[in-house]
């Protein structure tokens, strides 16, 4: 059974995870388009790092709506964590491959996108949880 400082301590948790990373997907853009310019364009990898920067935000965002939905199941948590390793896999490895120019960072990437479509279909998961009120992913 799940006390109920549980739930409100989990969803605490996510919503300082996504104010944090939105925190630094506004911070790593704006380094990366006024500190870091000269160097992107250097190395032909502007664009890069404004797709790391775009996708950061966007899942940031995501895992704020993951600390508004109520803690029924699992599929919340599940949502969060698949957001949060997605997010370092995906734009983790745009950001460090745009600063060094290391091409075969792009190979972590794909592994990133897998956790983003996970969390997605996981958040999908929880809004039928909270339909039935039964778990869909124990």
């Amino acid at each position: 059974m799940r006390r109920k400082g549980d739930s409100l301590m989990k969803s605490s948790f996510w919503l300082r995870a996504g104010a944090i990373s939105g925190f630094l997907a506004v911070a790593l853009g704006a380094f990366g388009a006024h500190g870091l310019r000269a160097r992107l364009e250097a190395l032909g990898t502007a664009a890069t790092h404004q797709t790391a920067v775009h996708y950061h935000l966007a899942h940031a965002l995501a895992l704020l709506v993951v600390a508004l939905l109520p803690a029924r199941g699992k599929a919340r948590g599940v949502a969060g964590v698949a957001f949060l390793v997605g997010t370092v896999l995906f734009s983790g490895s745009l950001y460090v491959l745009a600063v060094s120019g290391q091409k075969w960072l792009g190979a972590i990437t794909p592994f990133g996108g897998v956790g983003f479509l996970t969390g997605w279909v996981a958040l999908a998961f929880t809004g039928k949880e909270q339909e039935t009120g039964v778990s869909t992913t124990s």
